[in-house]
């Protein structure tokens, strides 16, 4: 018999704002992340815009020291990591590590760690590149540090599949716990690649918006006027925990995970397969292992990119998968507000749909001011709505065609 899965603790580094609270307050007010980069000089940069993080100080959560070996995405998983320790009050003497565990996914790591020492290797020689540079750049280092300040000792792994990472490592992180492989996983997604060469590489893709003039209307999903991605950055990560390990220490339940679903398009690089296919399969997978009708589902978090082939594709596959309950759906992206995270967006996306079902909200979609006519569910124009959500689900779509989808209910004994 499968182990029931619920949400214990959540901790979010975003760009509208950090902790649990702040983070779906932001999301309840439509609150716009998005500014003109700082944190380096756009000049000969198509895109200037992004929604940057410019209030974290990492020395609040890690000593000193240790920050000056970490990459930046590092960073921000272990700061949301204790956030999550703190809001799902969970004390580590009474709880058995070994059978605790880390799954964190990033989609490009550290990118920074990379560009930098890179440009040393250039200017100053091999002899001056930082002994660290390894263990800063690899992508499995924020697992690997999250495991060693909290002292998990069990599965720790990570995910990375582009954009799906975040949803794709709670995704490995619930049937870990469903099967009996752990009592308590820590897991989402960190990213941190809003630099000159992380920057470079979507510009000359031609994939991100190049709004400049107006930097707080880029980011536009399911407008007509979309013209690309906003770029985000920060860190998601949520407590999952067996039912009865949960029930025995006593702690807050946020929600229930219920579904999972993962496919691959197999079709192109960066392209979505035509109409969706391969999201639609994915979403039906999630259903039918949450073990309800498609007709169940309240809500969608939708991967939402504001590209024009994604919130084309993605809609159709809505359509695909729900039929016509797809039209009493209620469907935002969460993106118009904190800009696109990559690696890190589903797991943020997936702390926006526990909050939702918690608390009876569906965040807006911000910037939808002329919806494109060939888009035509409910997507939560502009100003979010009190509503009661018995079951949400998330969506994320990856370059490389994967695809990830995750269920959660209300919960009840």
């Amino acid at each position: 018999m499968k182990n029931r899965v619920v949400v214990t603790g959540i901790g979010v580094v975003s760009p509208i704002g950090h902790g649990r609270e702040a983070f779906f307050q932001g999301l309840k007010e439509g609150k716009n992340g998005a500014s003109l980069i700082e944190a380096f000089d756009t000049t000969e940069y198509t895109t200037k815009v992004a929604a940057e993080i410019k209030d974290f100080n990492p020395e609040l959560y890690i000593n000193k020291k240790e920050v000056k070996r970490m990459d930046r995405f590092t960073q921000f998983a272990i700061a949301a990591s204790k956030m999550a320790v703190e809001d799902g009050q969970i004390n580590f003497d009474s709880v058995d590590m070994n059978r605790v565990g880390v799954i964190i996914g990033s989609g490009i790591g550290g990118i920074q760690t990379l560009a930098e020492q890179h440009e040393k290797l250039l200017s100053k020689g091999p002899g001056r590149v930082s002994p660290f540079l390894i263990p800063m750049m690899i992508t499995n280092m924020a697992s690997g540090q999250v495991s060693m300040e909290i002292g998990a000792k069990g599965p720790n792994t990570t995910v990375v599949t582009a954009c799906a990472s975040g949803t794709h490592a709670i995704g490995d992180a619930f049937k870990a716990i469903q099967r009996g492989d752990a009592d308590m996983m820590f897991t989402g997604g960190s990213e941190a690649a809003i630099c000159e060469l992380g920057m470079a590489g979507f510009c000359t893709m031609k994939a991100m918006t190049t709004r400049n003039d107006d930097p707080l209307t880029s980011s536009r999903p399911f407008d007509v006027d979309r013209d690309g991605f906003l770029m985000g950055e920060g860190s998601g990560i949520i407590v999952l925990e067996s039912l009865e390990h949960a029930q025995k220490r006593g702690a807050t339940i946020y929600a229930e995970m219920v579904g999972y679903g993962a496919t691959a398009d197999a079709y192109h690089i960066t392209s979505p397969a035509p109409n969706g296919e391969g999201a639609a399969r994915c979403m039906t997978m999630a259903v039918n292992d949450a073990g309800v009708e498609p007709s169940a589902i309240d809500y969608i978090n939708a991967h939402g990119t504001s590209t024009p082939y994604n919130d084309k594709f993605e809609t159709m596959a809505i359509k695909t998968a729900f039929g016509d309950h797809a039209y009493n759906l209620s469907v935002s992206s969460t993106k118009s507000m904190t800009g696109h995270l990559l690696g890190a967006s589903g797991a943020v996306e997936a702390i926006a749909s526990i909050m939702a079902v918690h608390d009876d909200f569906v965040p807006p979609t911000i910037n939808l001011h002329n919806q494109d006519p060939e888009l035509d569910l409910d997507y939560t124009a502009n100003v979010g709505k009190n509503k009661t959500v018995n079951y949400a689900l998330s969506n994320s779509l990856g370059f490389g065609g994967h695809n990830g989808t995750i269920v959660f209910k209300k919960f009840e004994i």
